[in-house]
C-alpha cells in the first residue's frame, strides 16, 4: 500500500472515540442516516467468495444488504434488521451489489444501488420500503440512463433531491463521457482534468433521474480543476454530501491513494474547491465513508481491514468523531495506515 504520506497535510487535532460498530460480521461502504429520530446505517455485505483480488474489485462480490439502527452512536446496541434485498430478488441482476444509499420522501424509502447487469455493466437500482429497516423490494428495471456505481443523495433544504455517483476503475466511470457509453474506456492524461463525479436532481417521484446528470467539478485553490495526475487529490469513488453552517461540502475518496478529502461550495452543483484530508489511510485498499449529525455531534462512519487482519475484501464498519475548526475545515483524523513513524 502506498500511503502517500509526503502528500498530505499536517493532521488536525481530532481526537474523538472510535468503534466498531458489528463485530461478528464483515460490512462496508456506510451510507447514514437519522430517520424518526433514530441512525439507520446501510452498509455493503462482504463475504469470502474466493474470487482472486484485482483492480476491477472481482474479489468484492457482495450479494445482499443488511440494514443497522442504533439511538447511541458510541455505546448503544446496535440492532441488525437482517438481509432486506438479494442479488436474486432483482429480476435485472447480473452480480455485485456495492455501495447503495436511501432517501425517504412522504413516508416513503427509496434505496440506490449499483449491480451489474446481465452484460457485466454496472447500474443503478432503485428498491421501496415504507420502513427505514426495509424490506425493500426493487423495480423491475434499472434507471434510466444510469451508469457506475457509489450512489448518494443528498436533500437540501427547499425538498430538492439530488444524487450524486460514479467511481472509475471497477466502477466503470471511465467508460463514459457526455452519459454516453465510449467504445473503449478512456483515462485522461496526467496533467488534465480528472474524471469527475456524476450529479442529477432526481424526479419527483424518486424513480428516475429528473435531469440529464452533470459532471461534479473539484477546482483547487486557484480555481484550476484537480487534474487526473493528482492522485492524492483527484476523485476516484464514494462520493457524500453534507451541509454544515450553510456550506456545501462534497467528500469522496481517492482511491488508490486511501485519503477521505473534502471540498466545499455553495450550491448542490458545484464547483467545489478542495479543502484538505479528512481521514488518512486506513488498513485495507479502499475507504469509503459517510458523514451525519446526531444529537448535537458529527460523526464520520466508514471502514477498515483491521479486524480481518488486512484482508482488503472483508471490510469493518467503524464510526469515528468528527470536529470542525472554527473556521469550517474539518480536522484531519489519522487512519489505521497512517501510523507514527
Amino acid at each position: 500500500m502506498n500511503n502517500q504520506k509526503t502528500n498530505l497535510p499536517p493532521l488536525g487535532e481530532s481526537k474523538g472515540a472510535t468503534r466498531y460498530l458489528v463485530p461478528n460480521d464483515y460490512m462496508a461502504d456506510p451510507s447514514v442516516h437519522v430517520f424518526n429520530g433514530r441512525v439507520y446505517i446501510y452498509p455493503s455485505h462482504d463475504w469470502e467468495s474466493g474470487i482472486p483480488e484485482n483492480d476491477n474489485g472481482d474479489h468484492f462480490n457482495m450479494r445482499d444488504y443488511h440494514v443497522f439502527s442504533t439511538d447511541d452512536i458510541m455505546e448503544g446496541e446496535i440492532t441488525d434488521h437482517g438481509v432486506v434485498l438479494r442479488v436474486e430478488d432483482i429480476p435485472w441482476a447480473g452480480r455485485q451489489l456495492w455501495d447503495c444509499d436511501v432517501a425517504e420522501k412522504d413516508g416513503t424509502y427509496y434505496m440506490y444501488f449499483p449491480l451489474k447487469d446481465k452484460n457485466d455493466i454496472f447500474r443503478m437500482g432503485v428498491a421501496i420500503s415504507d420502513k427505514p429497516e426495509g424490506p425493500f423490494i426493487p423495480r423491475e428495471h434499472p434507471i434510466m440512463g444510469s451508469y457506475s456505481i457509489d450512489q448518494a443523495v443528498f436533500k437540501d433544504d427547499d425538498g430538492t433531491y439530488y444524487i450524486y455517483f460514479g467511481g472509475i476503475w471497477g466502477g466503470q466511470l471511465q467508460r463514459y463521457r457526455d452519459n454516453k457509453a465510449l467504445e473503449c474506456a478512456e483515462f485522461p492524461a496526467d496533467n488534465q482534468p480528472a474524471i469527475p463525479p456524476r450529479i442529477a436532481r432526481l424526479r419527483d417521484d424518486m424513480l428516475e433521474f429528473g435531469e440529464e446528470p452533470r459532471a461534479v467539478l473539484i477546482i483547487d485553490e486557484n480555481g484550476e480543476p484537480i487534474k487526473a495526475g493528482d492522485t492524492a487529490r483527484r476523485f476516484f469513488e464514494a462520493s457524500w454530501v453534507h451541509k454544515y453552517n450553510g456550506t456545501y461540502y462534497f467528500s469522496y475518496s481517492t482511491g488508490d491513494t486511501h485519503n477521505i478529502c473534502y471540498a466545499t461550495g455553495d450550491n448542490p452543483y458545484g464547483p467545489f474547491t478542495y479543502r484538505g484530508v479528512i481521514l488518512t489511510p486506513v488498513v485495507g485498499w479502499t475507504t469509503h465513508h459517510s458523514i451525519v449529525e446526531y444529537k448535537g455531534k458529527w460523526y464520520l462512519f466508514h471502514h477498515d481491514c483491521v479486524p480481518s487482519n488486512g484482508k482488503t475484501w472483508l471490510r469493518s464498519l467503524k464510526v469515528t468523531e468528527l470536529e470542525y475548526n472554527p473556521d469550517g475545515t474539518i480536522q484531519t483524523i489519522r487512519g489505521t495506515a497512517d501510523t507514527e513513524e
